[in-house]
């Protein structure tokens, strides 16, 4: 038997297709098996350029391949490149395939002979362990979520955990600031590691990267889809997947391969599941924590409310006597002076009750349309004198604006707390920024119901606050101001006043990057109105006689030298029933001045509804120092707040006697 045959006996007798290629890439033989796998018919193959048999997307760079190839003909053996390629037959059906290439010499110049093999179950198979190992990497993920005590917990594995099953250097889990304007690394692999050569991250790539909440792949960074990915290395490829909260951009997952085109569909689904996992921790665990921390400020709250009528009586008591003391010694100086003092002490723990029945959402509020850009730069004037020349106020409003829906001066005690807990965050002078400009409700995070608002922004380039600080900062008493810098109330007081006027508070802070505050408040419907010019002093009494209803018997007293000194004839009793008596016979009254916790039985509220049936002339004037939804039902009654100085009740008491002569 001649060579020829014998080779051509082997030629067909091998298992694998074979295909014999010229020096210009064409096909001068091919066995039985080749013809089979490619799907051709016999003989079809011959005088066929090679690259017909792949994609034409790889064409051109297999003939470049081949060319480099052919020009430092070796034995390259079945696997050992680590990649497959693909095979096309003429139906264009695509399969994997992995060759094997040795050079031939002969009478007719070079030939190479390619031994292709079909991988498609092999590669399955792999594909199955491969998606075995990550849906167990997944599995265990999960399993951190679940016994993780707090983000740490699971954040800080992640990365370890993917590069290992990724087999890559660099994972990093990623977080956007609250004011967006930086990324803080979490948790990380392959980033710092003093490299010259190592990988670095491109801040404002990534916020932008980041803030579309697309996935971006950068296959080769030697390639054109490098410039757009936020991450500058060398070589390789790299992937970002964001996290989600409510569909807004969080964070990232970050990863990056030394090798180009390393993330397969395997990869890619991986890393997003890992995401969307992290992503549904770290929103589950912050609103735990927001839950826990509203709780424990409702539990603070409800005591706070419990508290404050008694304490408001006790200052009642203590101010009505130093007023009635002020009428009788006014002019002895000495005495005086120690009235005055005391009277100013009443003051700052009746200013001190206000500030917790703010942050319990249990003060009285007025709301109005308010005139944000007037009010402001009424703010900015006082602030100027106040904040001293080291700390530097910029004032800005968004034009056109609507109007807010608040209380005008709960709203400016407000803006001044918070720019003055600024000045003291900056004790070396700094930058406080003030800005308002409309938004909707998504702006605060889906806290609010849908509608129009109004965002204040007050921010500074203070020393900023740490994560338990943070955590804490609307809790009443709680500072970190040194003894007799500061009570603690501020920001709590800021808290409950938006709340209860129907709006939201939001902080953002971070050591070293200053502090940020958001409150947002409704848009009022109409626009704001003028002020009211001021009242004169109030007309004194001629002798009408004022029912006074109050349960606690040092204020009832108060009540009644306030109303005999201010030309009024008063009349007291201690409860509803009392008084509910002597409407129903034939005592004299002119106004009721009623408390509105009587204790046991009816409230006040209750009691005036039932004395205007009883006489429905008669005028209403209620007094509290725990006003509770019953006393802000907003009904026709005038409500005195507790501690009350004598010209008030005075006033009132003439305001609601004149209204009904008038009518």
């Amino acid at each position: 038997m001649s060579a020829d045959a014998s080779f051509a006996g082997l030629f067909e007798a091998v298992p694998d297709a074979l295909l014999l290629v010229d020096g210009d890439g064409r096909i001068v033989q091919a066995n039985a098996q080749a013809e089979r796998l490619f799907g051709y018919a016999p003989g079809a193959l011959l005088q066929t350029e090679v690259e017909t048999l792949i994609p034409a997307a790889a064409r051109e760079r297999h003939q470049r391949y081949r060319e480099n190839y052919m020009a430092r003909p070796h034995v390259r053996p079945m696997g050992v490149s680590g990649q497959s390629l693909i095979g096309l037959r003429p139906d264009g059906t695509q399969f994997p395939v992995e060759i094997a290439l040795s050079p031939i010499g002969g009478a007719h110049g070079p030939r190479y002979l390619a031994s292709v093999r079909d991988i498609s179950e092999t590669q399955r198979a792999r594909q199955a362990l491969v998606r075995a190992r990550y849906d167990a990497l997944a599995a265990r993920i999960g399993q951190l979520a679940l016994e993780a005590q707090d983000e740490s917990g699971m954040v800080d594995a992640l990365p370890r955990l993917l590069a290992a099953a990724l087999d890559i250097p660099t994972v990093a889990v990623l977080f956007v600031s609250g004011d967006r304007q930086s990324v803080e690394i979490r948790a990380g692999v392959g980033l710092d590691d003093g490299d010259a050569d190592a990988p670095a991250l491109d801040e404002t790539a990534l916020l932008a990267a980041i803030g579309s909440g697309q996935t971006r792949l950068a296959e080769d960074f030697a390639g054109t889809d490098a410039h757009e990915f936020p991450l500058r290395a060398a070589a390789g490829s790299g992937v970002l997947v964001p996290l989600l909260d409510r569909g807004r951009p969080m964070g990232a997952l970050l990863a990056r391969a030394p090798q180009p085109r390393q993330f397969d569909h395997d990869a890619l689904h991986l890393l997003r599941s890992v995401a969307n996992l992290a992503a549904a921790f770290v929103q589950r665990r912050r609103t735990e924590e927001q839950l826990a921390h509203s709780q424990r400020l409702d539990a603070i709250g409800q005591l706070t409310g419990g508290i404050a009528h008694d304490f408001n009586n006790l200052l009642t008591v203590m101010s009505g006597s130093l007023q009635l003391l002020e009428l009788e010694c006014g002019e002895k100086l000495e005495a005086g002076e120690l009235i005055a003092s005391a009277l100013r002490s009443v003051g700052r723990g009746a200013e001190l009750t206000g500030k917790l029945l703010a942050f319990a959402r249990r003060q009285r509020l007025s709301p109005r349309a308010v005139d944000v850009p007037a009010l402001l730069r009424d703010v900015e004037s006082m602030l100027k004198r106040t904040l001293g020349d080291s700390v530097h106020l910029h004032v800005h409003c968004a034009e056109p604006l609507a109007a807010a829906y608040a209380d005008p001066g709960q709203l400016e005690a407000a803006l001044l707390n918070l720019a003055l807990n600024a000045r003291d965050a900056m004790p070396r002078g700094g930058e406080i920024a003030i800005e308002a400009a409309a938004c909707d409700a998504s702006a605060a995070g889906g806290e609010l119901v849908v509608g129009d608002y109004l965002r204040v922004v007050v921010a500074d380039t203070g020393r900023g606050m740490a994560p338990e600080t943070l955590a804490r900062a609307m809790e009443p008493f709680f500072t970190t101001k040194e003894a007799g810098r500061g009570s603690g109330l501020g920001l709590s007081m800021v808290y409950g006043f938006a709340k209860q006027s129907g709006g939201d508070l939001r902080i953002d802070s971070a050591l070293g990057y200053g502090t940020r505050v958001e409150l947002f408040l409704p848009a009022a419907r109409a626009p704001a109105a003028a002020p009211a010019p001021a009242g004169g002093a109030p007309e004194p009494g001629r002798g009408e006689t004022v029912l006074v209803v109050e349960d606690d018997a040092a204020v009832r007293a108060i009540a009644l030298a306030f109303l005999r000194a201010s030309g009024y004839r008063a009349v007291a009793v201690g409860s509803a029933a009392e008084a509910l008596r002597y409407l129903a016979g034939d005592g004299e009254a002119a106004a009721m001045f009623s408390d509105v916790m009587l204790g046991e039985g009816m409230s006040g509220k209750e009691l005036a509804v039932a004395a205007r049936r009883l006489r429905p002339q008669l005028p209403v004037l209620l007094t509290s120092g725990y006003e509770t939804e019953t006393a802000n039902a907003g009904e026709a009654f005038e409500l005195l707040r507790k501690p009350y100085r004598r010209e008030q009740v005075a006033a009132a008491i003439a305001r609601a006697i004149g209204t009904v002569a008038d009518g």
